[in-house]
């Protein structure tokens, strides 16, 4: 049941008859963009950026409402070639072309040339024939009239060449793009780092570069000039003058924004325009897609109606992933059931290929959402900018001057000064927890399937990225191990049970999901192995067989007759040895007389 005050708001979203069509800018000039960025390139290393770059230029130019915006993804030679030849089609009765590429570039003897996914390079002559020069992106904008406008961010350091082979030693090739000045009128082309340079890809998915040129080139009202300006000065300060973009080419002296300037309301506009801001406020308040498509059935069209599908599109991509998810944990619980069953080979692989898939699956889901997201969080940022640049503007006295100066700088400064006053940017308006509460689930998860045993503290610190990379060898999975995200958490949420194994100190064992205490029975001693083996006995000591052996018994002496003090000699005869007395002497005697021996010689004790 709805509440009566919903159904009140409702009711008032019938009887609004005008639409907001004075929101959208009258603009007669067609626009018309190619956006190709590679990453997956087949014989170098992949790269992490460009792909999610391009989505972003793409969904910028989409809300700024380019009549075309074509976005090419991971092209061969062939393919860019096809894409570059229709898209000079399109830009025959355009006013405005414009080119976005994300991808390696490499500069060979003065020419830049951009490197398609399957390009080999094994020689420095091969880039003739596998990649495709810049002259040929500028010939398929030449036919716009207005404006023609390159963005190359693909002044990266380029793995083709330290490793293609010089046919010729004079041939250059050089670090980054080479700088190059157009010859047709009305041309720019803007490097994302200065001619000779490398840029950097930046900590986050997007590169500096991508990041600034989402934020500033499509302020309405502000020239396309100035709005380089802008991203530049940002792309120093967040890499500490590190990368500096260029453009080369130039203009003529009138203003040429991509997107125009908002024009001021009158007044039975401007009440329209309150009161549907008004409705879609409640209803994105209300965040249920019954209140947003109640609101389109009254708006169906117009600035506001535009939010409210990309509204309808954040909900459904949700709902997409939380389905996906849930679908993912049902094969993986349905697969741990028959492994521990024991099943049938071909119904565990059966298992595993559908864990395979919903996990794919689950994935593709979270990406969408995310690129969703990012788009709603885009379109809430421009529409604040807006609301407070007409609110300034209505409050400015009536005669105000129209010039295209003062036109740019009311556009640029309306962004700034929406986000100063409401603290509104694309990071406060993105959805999802605070980091420090992704890495406490995360942790905590972990700490569930047996990979951490640290506290659950909200620090991604060096013993949780050892966790988080343990998880990944013992669950077959390449989650990024350098921060905590909400990928890491749902892959983890998949896992119904232990992951990594129990390790128990010696003299325990694995019991379940604890250690017990090993216990040998009588006779066994554990050893070094934590296992029970008998005891040792121990090694008999030898003994001398007395038998072996007569034992010489020494004289006895009567103990009662007082002895002499010994002098250190010792005599021997026919009865016994004994001691010398002090003050007696041997001598050798060889007669009988005076002493033992009879018809022989030996030592006699001598005392005075």
């Amino acid at each position: 049941m709805k509440s009566p005050g919903f159904v009140k708001k409702l009711h008032r979203f019938f009887l609004v008859a005008a639409l907001l069509l004075v929101c959208q800018p009258a603009w007669a000039e067609k626009r018309v963009a190619l956006v190709l960025s590679n990453s997956a390139y087949q014989n170098v290393a992949r790269l992490p950026n460009p792909v999610n770059d391009g989505t972003v230029i793409a969904a910028t130019l989409k809300k700024a409402g380019f009549d075309v915006v074509d976005s090419r993804q991971d092209l061969p030679a062939a393919e860019t070639r096809r894409a570059l030849r229709d898209f000079a089609d399109r830009a025959r009765d355009a006013d405005i072309a414009l080119v976005y590429y994300a991808g390696h570039g490499i500069e060979v003897d003065g020419t830049n040339y951009l490197i398609p996914i399957d390009a080999r390079l094994e020689r420095d002559t091969d880039v003739y024939d596998e990649a495709f020069s810049l002259d040929r992106v500028l010939l398929a904008i030449e036919p716009a009239k207005h404006l023609r406008l390159v963005i190359l961010d693909a002044c990266r350091d380029n793995p083709f060449a330290k490793s293609m082979k010089r046919t010729v030693a004079s041939r250059a090739i050089g670090q980054g793009l080479a700088k190059v000045e157009p010859t047709s009128p009305n041309m720019l082309i803007a490097y994302s780092a200065k001619a000779g340079s490398t840029a950097l890809d930046g900590d986050s998915k997007n590169s500096p570069f991508t990041i600034a040129l989402a934020k500033h080139l499509t302020t309405p009202g502000l020239d396309v000039r100035r709005a380089f300006g802008f991203v530049r000065d940002e792309v120093l300060k967040n890499t500490s003058n590190r990368q500096e973009p260029f453009v080369y080419g130039s203009l003529g002296g009138e203003d040429v924004p991509l997107v125009p300037a908002a024009s001021v309301p009158s007044a039975p506009a401007s009440n329209a325009q309150a009161e549907a801001r008004r409705d879609y406020e409640l209803a994105l308040q209300i965040g249920h897609k019954d209140a947003m498509n109640a609101f389109l059935a009254q708006y169906p069209d117009g600035f506001y109606a535009n939010l409210a599908r990309i509204q309808l599109a954040k909900i459904a991509a949700e709902e997409t992933r939380v389905a996906a998810t849930e679908k993912a944990r049902l094969a993986e619980q349905e697969r741990a059931r028959l492994a521990a069953e024991g099943a049938q080979k071909p119904q565990q692989l059966k298992a595993e290929a559908d864990v395979k898939a919903t996990e794919q699956a689950r994935i593709a889901a979270e990406k969408a959402k995310q690129v969703v997201q990012e788009q709603a969080a885009e379109a809430e940022r421009k529409r604040v900018a807006t609301e407070a640049s007409a609110t300034d503007k209505a409050a400015e006295t009536k005669v105000a001057d129209n010039s295209p100066a003062s036109r740019a700088a009311a556009g640029a400064s309306a962004p700034e000064k929406a986000q100063g006053e409401k603290g509104t940017n694309l990071a406060a308006l993105s959805a999802g927890p605070p980091p420090v509460d992704i890495a406490k689930s995360v942790q905590t998860e972990l700490r569930r399937v047996g990979c951490l045993t640290n506290a659950a503290d909200g620090q991604w610190d060096a013993a949780s990225r050892r966790s988080l990379a343990l998880f990944n060898r013992h669950a077959g999975t390449k989650l990024d191990v350098k921060l905590a995200s909400i990928d890491a958490l749902d892959t983890i949420k998949l896992k119904p049970s232990r992951v990594c194994p129990l390790t128990c100190e010696h003299g325990f064992k694995v019991d379940g999901e604890r250690c017990s205490r090993i216990v040998c029975a009588e006779g066994l001693v554990l050893n070094g192995d934590n296992e029970c083996e008998k005891r040792r006995a121990k090694t008999p000591t030898a003994k001398r067989d007395r038998g072996e052996r007569p034992v010489r018994e020494r004289p006895k002496f009567d103990a009662s007759v007082a002895r002499p003090q010994a002098s250190g000699q010792i005599v021997c005869d026919r009865g016994g040895c004994r001691p010398i007395a002090r003050g007696c002497r041997l001598e050798f005697r060889t007669t009988a007389q005076g002493g033992p021996y009879e018809g022989g010689g030996g030592n006699v004790q001598i005392c005075n």
